[in-house]
C-alpha cells in the first residue's frame, strides 16, 4: 500500500466515523459535509485506482 493510499484509507476511515457520529447526534448539517467529503475521497481514489471499503458507496462507478 502506498503512502497515498494509506492517507486516503485514513481520512475515509475518519469521515466515517464522523457522519455515523453526526448522524448519531442529529448533526444534519455535519452528517452533510461528512458525506460531500465521502463522495470526495470516492472519486479521487477511483481516479487513482484505489479501492477502500469505506468509500464503496460513495462511489459514482
Amino acid at each position: 500500500m502506498t503512502e497515498f493510499h494509506t492517507e486516503i484509507t485514513q481520512r475515509a476511515t475518519r469521515a466515517a466515523q464522523s457522519l455515523r457520529s453526526a448522524q448519531e447526534s442529529g448533526d444534519d448539517y455535519l452528517a452533510s459535509v461528512r458525506e460531500a467529503e465521502l463522495e470526495n475521497l470516492a472519486r479521487l481514489a477511483d481516479e487513482h485506482g484505489l479501492r477502500i471499503p469505506e468509500l464503496t458507496n460513495y462511489s459514482a462507478a
